[in-house]
């Protein structure tokens, strides 16, 4: 069996359209057909060589997406043929199988555990998750890394109490999640953070009570205006060292956290002033909200159901697998919140 994928043969150009000769299943892989697949920083990342060194390729690319199980391996028992799943990167229970190897004209692709900018996709079992009863497979694709990355930053890692304070940094999607879930846990002030106006305007819909265009300003003292004492928390989600810095200075003494949760490039270090820990503050990293799938994932389609977060922003920007280069530069430019590639579009 063949199957359609875009594949990284070098960082720096655009992906490849492949067909690629699906391998036999090896026990705890399952083959599931995607649906739709989101595309996250993380592939920009990779795509434009800000990685470092890549080892792997070719490779396929994409961590988050949903999809139907159309078959399964030898020791394979959490989902079935015709299950309706979440694809992640995180890891949940089940069998934790290596990735695979597709052949495409004579040569090796290399896959992880989970791909998903493909047509099918050889699947690790403990990265699927059924689809909860009242969830889209458009829902359930961000699931796979946008919502439990921006909600368990805040609802895992930092876990504030209720009229705490905090900052988002940086309202991309994961941002824009992470609005969601302070709202949620009832925070105040929710501060949102950008350099776009238009992302600003979507983290108020998100739950945000103030919001900052960090364009020629002192962030800090911005900040502190609304929070003179400081913030209880911070979350930084762009990346940038500089904003990381900048959400440490921002936070209160004796207690105030950092989560940082964005990915710098390659090579870039963060510098910081260490007087900033001996007045007891503190800067957190997390593994993706430090979620457990099986546990955290129908909680956030709870949310989703019960309109607690609002994915309409997400929905918004939708490609075929043809477009996958487009989406990524749309992504890379601020132009689409979270891309969405929609396998059923020709």
């Amino acid at each position: 069996m063949k199957t359609t994928a875009a594949v990284l043969v070098e960082p720096g150009k655009p992906l490849a359209q492949a067909e690629l000769e699906i391998p036999q299943l090896k026990s705890g892989q399952v083959l599931v057909e995607i649906h739709f697949s989101g595309v996250c920083h993380t592939q920009v990342l990779e795509c434009r060589g800000y990685r470092g060194e890549d080892a792997y390729l070719p490779h396929c690319l994409g961590h988050e997406g949903s999809g139907t199980v159309k078959e399964i391996s030898s020791g394979v028992t959490k989902v079935k043929p015709g299950d309706k799943v979440i694809l992640s990167w995180m890891k949940g229970s089940g069998l934790d199988v290596p990735g695979t190897t597709y052949q495409w004209n004579g040569k090796k692709v290399n896959a992880g555990g989970i791909t998903t900018f493909s047509q099918h996709s050889v699947i690790s079992e403990n990265r699927l998750t059924k689809i909860p009863n009242g969830i889209s497979l458009e829902e359930a694709a961000l699931l796979g890394c946008a919502i439990p990355t921006g909600m368990g930053s805040v609802l895992n890692t930092a876990n504030p109490k209720a009229a705490q304070s905090i900052a988002i940094f940086g309202t991309g999607g994961i941002g824009l999640c992470a609005a969601a879930a302070a709202s949620t846990a009832q925070c105040k002030p929710i501060i949102a953070i950008d350099i776009n106006e238009s992302k600003l305007a979507l983290a108020k819909q998100m739950g945000a009570t103030h919001t900052i265009h960090s364009n020629n300003q002192d962030l800090v003292q911005a900040i502190k205006k609304i929070c003179p004492s400081g913030l209880d928390f911070a979350i930084e989600a762009t990346g940038r060292p500089q904003v990381m810095e900048s959400a440490l200075l921002s936070v209160r003494n004796q207690g105030g956290s950092v989560v940082v949760i964005g990915n710098a490039r390659y090579g870039e270090r963060l510098q910081l002033d260490p007087r900033e820990l001996n007045m007891g503050k503190r800067i957190f990293g997390t593994w993706g909200g430090d979620n457990v799938p099986d546990r955290d994932f129908p909680k956030y389609a709870q949310f989703i159901q019960s309109k607690k977060i609002n994915l309409t922003p997400f929905l918004s920007h939708t490609y075929k697998l043809s477009q996958i280069n487009q989406a990524i530069e749309d992504l890379e430019q601020g132009k689409a919140i979270r891309p969405l590639i929609d396998m059923a579009l020709n």
